[in-house]
């Protein structure tokens, strides 16, 4: 019997090795959702800690001792994001009814006009709930007891808190733990793929920070400007939707567009468009290459699948959590890439001799 040709024992090759990744990122995810809790703590304080170790350096390099430093940065992280929650969320309780009005209003006229079956307010609504309880999934189902949600919330703020005084108190440590457990000589190597993914994530916090915050200092001074109802909530929800890239811009610039249009009329929703087409076009054409320069560029592509992943793992703490981390995920193949190249050989070392 004739063995098999040569190609399909490769595609034979590449299907058990794509069934064996398959099953170990399935296995994967099925870890995480089991360990959520503890999971989501810990990926909270990594970013806390890519976000903050500039600050806690900064304390360290004027003598602070590394346990207060750690100490004085996470009770700054509590007052300034304490105090900056507390003002985003009472900007949109605050204005929240007159938005939710004013989408109310815009959602009646845009049916009126439309004057298709099934698109009145009620089934709008009606289908909105029904898309939110399945995009949210398990976290939706979590809202019906409010109480155990607000235990849980509780308690991965508290422990990401302590995790992240940990982490920037000891950071030092992991580079020598990592050297301690690597392997034969790859203790370089893995040091450098470790740096380069905390430098990925650490410079795409900072930098989606201060986009997010330019982008709602300047919404909403354009929407005060038009006299837009809830400008300052509005604002408020395009500074947490920057966080979710393209799909959390798209969202917050449509909702401010919807209320101009119910409360001022149409012409005033045009400048508003206006406004938030010029923002965005500033932010991804100038603030984006400018402030995140040093770090890893991704495709959109790979965001919205990135997105689609996380949320269809962990609903929107899933969308919050996919980008960062697959800034790290595109740092550490570029370092392999960097290193070993195609050939499989680390970069710099001696060409094999030739045969004789």
């Amino acid at each position: 019997m004739s063995p098999l040709p040569e190609p399909v024992r490769r595609l034979a090759a590449w299907c058990v090795v794509v069934l064996l990744v398959t099953a170990v990122a399935y296995i994967v995810i099925w870890l995480c959702v089991t360990f959520q809790t503890a999971l989501t703590a810990i990926l909270l304080a990594v970013l806390g800690a890519a976000l903050l170790r500039p600050v806690h350096r900064r304390l360290v390099d004027w003598h602070v001792q590394r346990s207060l430093a750690a100490g004085l940065t996470c009770v700054a992280v509590v007052a300034v994001f304490g105090g900056a929650g507390y003002i985003v969320v009472t900007a949109l309780i605050d204005t929240g009814d007159q938005i939710v009005e004013s989408l109310r209003q815009a959602v009646r006229d845009l049916a009126r006009l439309v004057g298709a079956p099934g698109t009145t307010l009620d089934d709008l609504i009606t289908r909105g709930w029904d898309l939110l309880r399945r995009f949210g999934g398990g976290a939706a189902s979590g809202v019906v007891s409010g109480i155990s949600l607000l235990s849980q919330v509780l308690t991965i703020a508290l422990l990401a808190l302590l995790l992240l005084f940990f982490f920037l108190r000891d950071s030092g440590r992991v580079l020598d733990v990592l050297r301690d457990i690597a392997p034969g000589d790859s203790a370089g190597t893995l040091e450098a793929v470790a740096r380069r993914a905390f430098e990925a994530v650490e410079g795409f916090m900072r930098g989606t920070t201060i986009v997010a915050l330019i982008d709602g200092v300047f919404i909403t001074i354009g929407l005060l400007v038009l006299q837009v109802p809830g400008a300052f909530g509005l604002g408020a929800l395009v500074f947490v939707g920057a966080y979710i890239p393209y799909l959390g811009a798209f969202l917050s610039g449509a909702v401010a567009v919807l209320v101009a249009l119910a409360d001022r009329g149409l012409a005033i929703a045009l400048w508003t468009l206006g406004v938030v087409l010029a923002v965005q076009t500033l932010e991804g054409n100038v603030l984006q290459p400018v402030i995140q320069s040093r770090t890893v560029r991704i495709h959109p592509a790979v965001v919205l699948v990135a997105l689609t992943a996380g949320a269809s793992v962990a609903g929107i703490l899933g969308m919050l959590l996919a980008v960062p981390f697959t800034a790290a995920a595109v740092g550490i193949a570029g370092e392999l890439r960097s290193r070993y190249g195609r050939s499989g050989t680390p970069a710099g070392s001696p060409p094999a001799a030739p045969d004789s």
